[in-house]
């Protein structure tokens, strides 16, 4: 399919640059109950499911919480950085979602964040709008799984093959792929290794949709 049906975006690391404060969250946590953490650790848990990465802390730090605490714990501090300190948002993104929105062209927001933080970032996004929004409490099984790409489109009522993701992390690209989307992978905080449906760009400052619609065709 060659037609541009709609464009999916990730939020954490794609649309704002909120990685570092989970990793700050992180950290804090480690401090808080004298556990080890590594920058390499936070690293291994950028743009996955956020049940998954509680375990690994659960694990890695040995602590006395269950994952599900240990989400919204994190979930908490980063809301509270973000109603704090506000929102850096990623060179280029809220442009190219306005130049979506002004040609029609449906969009969502994909992320694993909790809807509770996706909102909190939605409220103070001074540009642009998404048509749908899937969060990582509203899907079974999250990146790398497809699920919450699949739910977009579903959403949407359009064919994930007409979609194109935009991600920056190899967990959300691999989601973006199986669910049979085209990837543009615009690398942040982690490299995203190639794939057969993979785009690369290092930023979206400048990116047209007609750059968009062109990535589709030529894949």
């Amino acid at each position: 399919m060659s037609d541009l049906q709609a464009v999916l975006f990730d939020m954490d690391g794609t649309i704002c640059d909120t990685e570092s404060e989970w990793m700050a969250a992180e950290f804090a946590l480690a401090r808080r109950y004298g556990a080890e953490w590594t920058s390499d650790d936070g690293l291994l848990l950028v743009g996955n499911d956020l049940l998954a990465s509680g375990a690994y802390i659960q694990r890695r730090m040995g602590l006395p919480l269950s994952a599900e605490q240990i989400v919204e714990e994190l979930v908490d501090a980063v809301l509270s950085s973000v109603a704090t300190r506000g929102v850096q948002w990623r060179p280029g993104a809220l442009e190219l979602l306005v130049e979506c929105n002004d040609a029609g062209l449906p969009t969502a927001l994909v992320t694993m964040s909790y809807r509770r933080l996706a909102e909190a970032v939605l409220a103070v996004m001074p540009l642009g709008r998404f048509d749908v929004v899937v969060t990582g409490d509203e899907v079974i099984s999250g990146k790398p799984a497809p699920d919450s790409y699949l739910l977009a489109a579903e959403l949407l009522s359009v064919e994930a093959s007409g979609c194109l993701v935009i991600e920056d992390s190899p967990a959300g690209a691999a989601a973006g792929e199986a669910a049979g989307c085209l990837v543009l992978a615009v690398p942040h905080n982690v490299d995203v290794p190639a794939g057969p449906r993979r785009r690369f760009l290092p930023s979206l400052l400048g990116v047209s949709l007609e750059q968009l619609r062109l990535l589709l065709v030529q894949r």
